[in-house]
């Protein structure tokens, strides 16, 4: 079996994996697959199948944001190897574009994957969700597709050179992707000695509600779509411009516990950062963000 009987197959698993979130890119495959299509007719299939993959994982996504809520999200961005931008870009984007932005998230890297969880979880209805997220899978995928079919003549000549080349091209990319992988490592690295500022345990905070401490403030930094999907009771909606406006009306001397569902609670330690650089000196993060808060909640 050739790659030419072999097209459609490589391009379904490929761009499935990838909407899956595994790391492996589908552009090359189509640009390549399109190349070796002999027809329009085929060029068009390998569209249609490349759009079935996709919605099969999106659809997977956005059920899994239905029941779990933006948990699914914080697992996502845990897993980003640049997770300081992965929340905020993330709900901003969405909150922005509405569902328009899953038609232009195949377009984003990263954003693909993330945007599906967070229209389930808002309770996006299923029908404009599979048609915002098949029209833009489809586009996505015209446009590799028509990359490769138009040029073609150069696609197959790289093709070739790479086929007499493999193991010099092959070392080529792996050193390109060290690199890569290193100046990321090292932006991760960086963001987490950003984090590294008190926190609070959460059983703390509830043994000071249950107490009544009226010195307990509690701020939720969440993206402001998932505040409005999952409100929390005795949380100050907020983000970090707000924050700072609603702590003026507080003593500088009151416990101010901020959270966020991020990971190592980035967003919740920068803010807590920011109150106390303002004298609240007794400002800290919930510890575990709002996964702590859930998993507590959900024990009592």
């Amino acid at each position: 079996m050739t790659l030419f009987e072999t097209t459609e197959m490589l391009v379904f698993f490929n761009v499935l994996l990838q909407q899956l979130g595994a790391p492996v890119p589908a552009v090359p495959t189509l640009i390549l697959s399109a190349s070796l299509s002999g027809e329009w007719t085929g060029v068009f299939l390998l569209a249609i199948v490349a759009t079935s993959a996709s919605l099969i994982a999106d659809w997977a996504w956005y059920l899994a944001g239905r029941f779990y809520g933006y948990r699914v999200l914080s697992v996502l961005c845990k897993l980003s190897i640049n997770p300081e931008s992965c929340v905020s870009q993330t709900e901003s984007r969405f909150r922005v574009w509405g569902p328009w932005s899953l038609v232009v998230a195949k377009f984003i890297p990263g954003f693909s994957t993330v945007a599906p969880p967070i229209a389930g979880a808002v309770r996006m209805s299923i029908l404009a969700f599979t048609l915002a997220s098949a029209a833009g899978a489809f586009l996505w995928a015209m446009v590799a597709l028509m990359a490769g079919w138009l040029f073609k003549d150069e696609v197959n000549a790289v093709y070739a050179v790479f086929k007499d080349n493999v193991f010099v091209l092959a070392v080529a990319a792996v050193l390109i992707c060290v690199f890569w992988l290193m100046w990321k490592l090292m932006q991760r690295n960086a963001f987490k000695t950003r984090t590294n500022g008190p926190k609070i345990a959460v059983q703390d905070v509830f043994r000071l509600i249950r107490a009544g401490d009226s010195s307990l403030r509690l701020i939720d930094l969440r993206p402001s779509v998932v505040q409005e999907a999952e409100p929390l009771a005795g949380w100050l909606p907020a983000n970090a411009d707000t924050a700072l406006s609603a702590a003026r009306a507080w003593n500088k001397n009151d416990l101010i516990v901020t959270m966020c569902a991020c990971p190592n609670d980035v967003s919740a330690s920068q803010v807590a950062e920011l109150l106390r650089k303002q004298g609240y000196l007794k400002a800290q993060a919930l510890q575990g963000g709002y996964d702590a808060w859930l998993a507590r909640t959900a024990s009592t």
